[in-house]
């Protein structure tokens, strides 16, 4: 596993944006306390996993700012070598995840963007809840998909999720 220093250099060094990188950094503090209660109550979670793959999870913001920076993110860990658990956050981080229906539709490589971890979960689901640096709630986060047009399924997974992993 990657140091905290060596994933912030990562995405220096790649090209991210300062305030990609001040995101990242917020997602990474709500999802590592996330992870750390989880752990509490005795679930078995990879607090240092989350909080690498929380850093890293905007990766592909150095080349694109559109729903496939999450496969170009992935794309750029795995040529980094990187561990396949941080290639498989950033790939699955978006939204509440994309199904392979979905992806075909938005032009995205054929692949599963649903989250199947705790740590992929809980780093997609505190990202939801990051708008920039501020956070938000789950219901904001959903009137934002909303006004978006985004598909009920889409909504439904980001609703699972804070269930699951029990952040609002």
């Amino acid at each position: 596993m990657i140091s905290y220093d060596t994933a912030l250099k990562i995405l220096s060094d790649c090209g991210c944006a300062w305030n990609v990188i001040k995101h990242c950094l917020a997602v990474s503090s709500l999802s590592v306390s996330t992870a750390q209660e989880l752990l509490a109550s005795g679930k078995n979670v990879d607090v240092e996993l989350v909080r690498i793959g929380s850093v890293l999870h905007d990766l592909g913001r150095a080349r694109t700012h559109v729903v496939d920076h999450a496969a170009v993110g992935a794309e750029i860990a795995e040529d980094l070598g990187l561990d396949p658990r941080i290639v498989q956050i950033i790939k699955r981080h978006i939204g509440g995840g994309i199904s392979r229906t979905e992806a075909k539709d938005l032009g995205l490589p054929d692949d599963d963007y649903i989250p199947v971890t705790i740590e992929e979960k809980i780093v997609a689901h505190c990202d939801n809840l990051m708008r920039g640096t501020e956070r938000i709630s789950v219901d904001e986060c959903i009137f934002r998909m909303r006004s978006r047009n985004m598909s009920k399924e889409s909504i439904d997974r980001v609703r699972a999720l804070a269930d699951e992993v029990g952040v609002c």
